[in-house]
């Protein structure tokens, strides 16, 4: 349930920022253009993932993935090689778009504003301190990961969909 829940916020973050791309497009500088194109692309591939790329709907999937990743299913983030990078990349990208992205590229407007940071911070402190936990605690903390990583979609989509409103708002009281 928990990953239908992200697919849905990745897609609407996605489909947010594909607005917000063509919307840039034609405004100065053309280069906030292309870091909303980068954000769609970011979003909409981590919500093809996050349903094994229509897999659970369809049953259609390939088998040389199936065979090769954790979960049996059709995706790349569950691959072997790449399931063991996932939680280095949610702390990550937990602190960029919670923190670096605005502290130190304000003017990019597809990085999420400071007000959205708890709902990428939270997400880095988690699977820091998941990673970790075994040294004080012996065993893992609870394992809520799902619910934690809808977070950072949730944050995504809100950027997105406040971003978007605010090109339409400027967009409508823009002369001739």
């Amino acid at each position: 349930m928990a990953e239908w829940l992200q697919f849905f916020a990745y897609l609407g973050a996605g489909l947010s920022a594909l607005l917000c791309f063509l919307l840039s497009f034609n405004r100065r500088p053309r280069i906030q253009a292309m870091w909303w194109l980068l954000m769609t692309v970011f979003c909409l591939y981590v919500a093809g993932e996050e349903i094994s790329w229509g897999e659970r709907l369809t049953g259609f999937g390939f088998d040389l993935l199936r065979e090769v990743n954790a979960q049996g299913e059709s995706n790349l983030h569950n691959l072997e090689g790449v399931q063991n990078y996932l939680h280095a990349s949610f702390m990550a990208a937990g602190v960029f778009l919670g923190w670096l992205g605005w502290r130190f590229f304000p003017a990019i407007e597809a990085f999420p504003a400071r007000r959205f940071s708890l709902y990428f911070l939270i997400v880095a402190a988690f699977y820091f301190y998941w990673d970790v936990s075994w040294i004080s605690h012996g065993d893992r903390i609870r394992n809520d990961q799902e619910a934690i990583e809808l977070l950072m979609g949730l944050g995504l989509w809100m950027h997105g969909f406040t971003s978007l409103r605010r090109l339409l708002r400027l967009r409508s009281t823009a002369p001739g």
